[in-house]
């Protein structure tokens, strides 16, 4: 029965052009200003250029099985993430996901299903992709990743210049273009991203580990992007300290790793990310401010080649198959 209603739902759904405007409409404004809202936090999570081919369909093992791609470990990626059952490999690369967002939730993306999600800009990368979700449209003019700062208002911009939610909104993300993306300058909120520091001029003893840690790490995308687990941690404090009304977390090795062409890493990254949800929404679920009482929504920027399997690395407007996203979320009115 459930099957037949996301199914029913998600053929209305794959109409509407523009589903990140649904999202953005659907969550922020009927959440925060009904009367009778039972969302009074909401958490937005993306994990850069995560396909839905692995979350609908798991592991790929055209993918697993080329040694361009494998890292040379393809007894790796299956011991961990393989099964006769693609429904079973789905969920090994994000159990939590499957056990818990779906189960409790709504996702949408599986396009075997007819569950079509597409991004509406021309581009396909991310700082479109990204502006795309923030501001619930598209604005053809930003068509590069170095674009400047972004003249459109964002979401989170808004709702931060509402009474009830001004300086209870935050956002933490891995590459350094989160600055321009959501135009921190202008914005009025904090904007963590890649090398950051948090805290400000006062961090406490655990945002000044955190920041030593960060700066003193491995650093294989350079200065434009830190590794993920120090904007998870760095965001996980954020929440359990300052208790923001509004966060957003933007994980950035799913896409690194497949630009790299390293399908192991990719599943990794993908997996850890999973696991990090997990932790934050235990956390949610155990703190009387947001337990109940929050909305957890999850989407990518951009999808990634699969026709022909070697651009499974790749996006962009000459990648067939890039727009293709997914999304899930889950909270108190969603069911």
């Amino acid at each position: 029965k459930k099957k037949n209603l996301c199914n029913l739902a998600s053929q209305n759904l794959s109409k509407l052009k523009n589903m990140k405007k649904l999202i953005l409409l659907a969550f922020f404004f009927s959440g925060f200003y009904s009367h009778a809202q039972k969302t009074e936090n909401i958490i937005i999570i993306t994990t850069d250029g995560f396909r839905w081919q692995e979350v609908f369909k798991g592991m790929d093992p055209a993918i697993a099985n080329d040694k361009k791609f494998n890292q040379g470990d393809s007894t790796y990626i299956y011991k961990n993430y393989a099964s006769a059952d693609s429904k079973e490999s789905r969920k090994k690369i994000m159990p939590f996901l499957w056990s818990e967002i779906v189960s409790k939730g709504q996702i949408y993306g599986n396009r075997e299903l007819g569950s079509k999600v597409d991004v509406s800009n021309p581009y396909w990368f991310s700082y479109p992709g990204y502006s795309e979700i923030m501001t619930g449209n598209v604005d053809v003019a930003i068509n590069s990743n170095h674009y400047k700062n972004n003249p459109n208002v964002n979401v989170l911009e808004f709702l931060n210049q509402q009474s009830k939610l001004k300086g209870k909104v935050a956002a933490f993300g891995a590459w350094d273009a989160f600055d321009r993306i959501l135009n921190e300058k202008r914005s009025g909120f904090p904007v963590i991203s890649a090398f950051d520091n948090v805290g400000g001029d006062k961090p406490t003893e655990t945002q000044k580990l955190l920041n030593e840690m960060r700066n003193n790490s491995f650093k294989p995308f350079h200065q434009d992007e830190c590794l993920d687990v120090f904007t998870h941690y760095q965001a996980l404090n954020e929440l359990k300290t300052k208790k923001p009304k509004v966060l957003y977390i933007a994980y950035g090795e799913t896409d690194e790793w497949a630009h790299a062409g390293h399908y192991r890493s990719y599943l990794d990254a993908a997996n850890q990310v999973d696991k990090w949800i997990k932790e934050i929404w235990n956390f949610v679920q155990n703190d009387p401010q947001y337990k109940n009482k929050t909305t957890l929504v999850i989407t990518v920027d951009h999808g990634r080649g699969d026709k022909t399997k070697a651009q499974w690395t790749d996006h962009g407007a000459d990648v067939e198959g890039a727009s293709q996203i997914w999304f899930a979320a889950m909270g108190p009115e969603i069911a």
